[in-house]
């Protein structure tokens, strides 16, 4: 039977913590939350591996550095409302709501909310809404938020999802520039958004968050 417990220390002990991750609450989480609950089934063996997992329709769960180092430039604090977009089954909600106050985590797929909703429930993240809806709208109803993360590369950000951050809140962002790929974090004052960048890191673009095609005669 793998033990999926030793696994998930060494994920932290040889990604995470090299990856200057060291803030208690994210390597807390992060020590908790049972990633292989949250991949599908024929997954469920590369849970721990140094690299995105495929959950289809183009979507991935982010490999767990670049997780982890997202939530580090966020500097979540134990009052803030977060909105996870593109939660996919979770798992990223579930290792936040061990961080923040209550999360709201939008997925579009019907089949992984409900999925989703059964995992949140087994696994006692009570301070997660499970939004359904398209990415790119965010969930203002629930908003503003203090804090945003996108779980996917974007070459494009709809402003209805910077729309919904709460002045003096922030936002980490995959910034996909081709095969290159940069993270940066937003921080809202006075209604408009300045970016820095955090670090080097990639992933697939989430499919509605590309560049539009320029139209040409």
């Amino acid at each position: 039977m793998t033990d999926f417990a030793t696994r998930r220390r060494m994920m932290v002990d040889t990604q995470v913590r090299p990856s200057d991750v060291t803030e208690f609450p994210i390597i807390d989480a992060m020590l908790t939350v049972p990633r292989e609950a949250f991949v599908p089934g024929e997954q469920i063996e590369a849970a721990y591996a140094s690299n995105d997992i495929d959950l289809g329709h183009g979507r991935v769960l982010l490999d767990p550095r670049v997780f982890a180092k997202m939530l580090d430039a966020l500097n979540l604090t134990n009052s803030d409302l977060v909105l996870d977009v593109g939660a996919g089954l979770g798992y990223s909600s579930a290792v936040i709501a061990r961080i923040a106050e209550a999360v709201v985590a939008v997925e579009s797929n019907v089949d992984r909310v409900a999925e989703a909703q059964a995992l949140m429930a087994d696994h006692h993240a009570d301070n997660v809404i499970l939004h359904q809806g398209g990415l790119e709208a965010g969930a203002p109803e629930h908003g503003p938020y203090d804090a945003i993360i996108v779980e996917g590369g974007v070459e494009t950000l709809p402003t209805a999802l910077t729309d919904q951050l709460k002045d003096g809140g922030r936002i980490v962002v995959i910034f996909m520039e081709k095969a290159l790929g940069t993270v940066r974090v937003g921080h809202k004052v006075d209604g408009k958004v300045t970016w820095r960048f955090a670090f080097n890191g990639t992933a697939p673009v989430i499919p509605g968050f590309e560049k539009k095609a320029a139209f040409a005669l």
